[in-house]
């Protein structure tokens, strides 16, 4: 038996066991709070790179948002942006600030409001005349999820009904040919969650950034 090992066994039993507690903790702190956060990082760094990096979108060289969180294309005075796809509407506002067009990661959430209340239909009715109006199209043919907000009020998806009711006016904002724009909606059209899973989108940040490349 070592000297350590006996001047340890001559310790109170209380002291004993704060010694071995303290190298417990010792030893998990290495392995669970050093080298499995290291393992898990290079694994992520090697096998999912996008998305350890929080899913990028990246737009002339920089990176210009997440396809996973919605943002709102908007101008300076924070009305939408001809030149852009637009999102679904987003109840992730700043409730202080009257011109906080949404996607506001710090207020995410939905309105809470139901079907049937009041306050909700008339803003969905504002809402579609304003789109129609927006986009050129008549009232009745507008989708549900251009007057809708999701219950994070982050989604960055829309219908591709959405997507290609506003082809036209963002190929004339950019003098672009409306064909080129509308194949380029069709090939962000994402299908179903394998195969059965939700319905089929359009990321609208991934849309407008492949949209600043078409010429």
């Amino acid at each position: 038996m070592s000297a350590m090992t006996t001047m340890t066994s001559r310790l109170p039993s209380g002291v004993r066991q704060h010694l071995a507690a303290l190298r417990a903790l010792l030893v998990l702190t290495v392995l669970l709070g050093i080298l499995y956060p290291l393992v898990v990082l290079g694994i992520g760094q090697l096998a999912f790179p996008a998305q350890a990096n929080g899913s990028s979108v990246t737009a002339g060289g920089r990176v210009v948002g997440s396809s996973l969180l919605g943002q709102a294309f908007v101008d300076a005075r924070g009305n939408p942006a001809p030149q852009w796809f637009q999102p679904r509407p987003s109840a992730a506002a700043d409730p202080a600030n009257k011109n906080d067009p949404g996607y506001n990661p710090l207020f995410s959430g939905g309105s809470n409001l139901g079907p049937s209340n009041p306050d909700l239909i008339k803003s969905i009715q504002a809402r579609r005349q304003a789109v129609a109006a927006f986009d050129g199209v008549p009232a009745a043919s507008v989708p549900p999820d251009a007057v809708t907000a999701s219950g994070s009020g982050l989604d960055p998806d829309i219908s591709p009904a959405y997507a290609d009711e506003q082809v036209t006016r963002v190929a004339r904002a950019r003098g672009l040919d409306p064909g080129a724009v509308r194949a380029l909606v069709a090939a962000h059209v994402q299908g179903r969650t394998l195969g059965i899973l939700g319905e089929p989108r359009v990321n609208v940040v991934e849309l407008n950034a492949a949209l600043t490349r078409l010429r």
